[in-house]
This record gives structure tokens, sequence and C-alpha cells, in this order.
């Protein structure tokens, strides 16, 4: 592994340690993961979510199911085609989503407007968004 990318990844994995929610509700990785491909995809249904997380059918849709009787995920039907079950998040769903897997707004409003100028601010999110539309490119591929 190339050493920029290790540190990337180590620098990574320290922001998130330091800047996470404090988890109140109790749900396994692989549901967040389920979550995330709700929020960030179109159109999900059981058979994308299993693709996503690289499970079966079967055990995509049991996840679903815990999800569903959790509040955290309703169906709908496809507007393009009535036969195809699509789901989406609650407003709990949303909400455990993202204490689960964005940084604490607290923290980072401390550290962006108390503790940087609005130089390092810009910076800050210059870098993040060239990554974010890299990172896209290359999802898409």
């Amino acid at each position: 592994m190339h050493k920029e990318i290790a540190q990337l990844n180590q620098l990574w994995t320290d922001i998130y340690y330091n800047l996470r929610y404090n988890h109140e509700e109790k749900i396994t990785h692989q549901n967040i993961r389920i979550l995330q491909a709700i929020q960030k995809e179109e159109d999900v249904g059981i058979k994308e979510i299993a693709e996503s997380i690289q499970v079966s059918h079967n055990t995509a849709s049991e996840h679903v199911k815990r999800l569903l009787s959790k509040n955290y995920v309703f169906k709908t039907r496809s507007s393009e085609d009535e036969r195809k079950v699509i789901l989406k998040l609650t407003e709990s769903g949303s909400d455990v989503l993202h204490r689960h897997s964005s940084l604490d707004e607290d923290k980072l409003n401390h550290i962006l407007f108390e503790q940087m100028t609005d130089v390092e601010r810009q910076f800050i999110l210059d870098a993040f968004t060239l990554l974010k539309e890299k990172a896209i490119d290359v999802h898409n591929r």
C-alpha cells in the first residue's frame, strides 16, 4: 500500500473516532450499510440491498424486516413499476443513520468556527469536496 493511502486512512479513522457521535441505539454495521444504500441510491429494493452488502436475497430480506420493525425504513411502490417495492428511510431511520455515520455537528462547529480561520475552513471544505467528487467518479465506474 502506498504511504499516502495508509496515511489518509489513518487520518480518516482518527478524525471519525474523535468527532463521532455517541451512539445510543443498538444497530449492526450491516444495518447501517443498508440504511446508507437506501439513502444514497435511487429506487432501492431488497435485490439492490443484497447486491450492495453482498449477501443473499433472503439474508437482505431478514435485515430489512428488522429495520422495518424498528421503524427505520418503510416500503412504498415504484412510480415507474407498481410491482417493485422500494425502501425509504423514516425520520427515525435518517436520525439513526446520521448519528452512526456522520460527524458530531457540535464538535465540528467548535473546530471549524472556534479553532480555524476562514482560510483554513475553506481549505478543508475544498479538499473534502474534491475527495467526494473523485469518490463518486470511482463509485460510478
